[in-house]
C-alpha cells in the first residue's frame, strides 16, 4: 500500500509540533491569530504548509453531509379495505 502523507510532509508536521510545545506557534496570516491552543491545531497548520510547498499530502476534508436516517420515510398501507 502506498503512504498517504510524504515523509517531507511529516517533518513540517513535526516542525510545528515543536513550535507548539514550545509555545511558539501562532495561527493566521503572519501569526496574527493568537497562539495556537490545541494538537489538531497544530499538525493542520504543518500539513498545510506542505501543501502549499506542493508536498504529498491528501485534500482537505470538507463538511459531509450525513445521510438521512430512515425514520423519515413514507409509510405505505399494505392492507386492503
Amino acid at each position: 500500500m502506498a503512504r498517504k502523507y510524504s515523509k517531507s510532509a511529516g517533518k513540517d508536521v513535526e516542525r510545528e509540533m515543536r513550535a507548539f510545545k514550545q509555545g511558539k506557534l501562532k495561527s493566521g496570516k503572519g501569526g496574527r491569530g493568537g497562539k495556537v491552543k490545541s494538537r489538531k491545531q497544530a499538525i493542520a497548520i504543518g500539513l498545510s504548509e506542505a501543501r502549499k510547498e506542493g508536498k504529498k499530502v491528501p485534500k482537505k476534508t470538507t463538511g459531509r453531509r450525513k445521510k438521512k436516517s430512515g425514520a423519515r420515510r413514507k409509510k405505505h398501507s399494505t392492507r386492503k379495505a
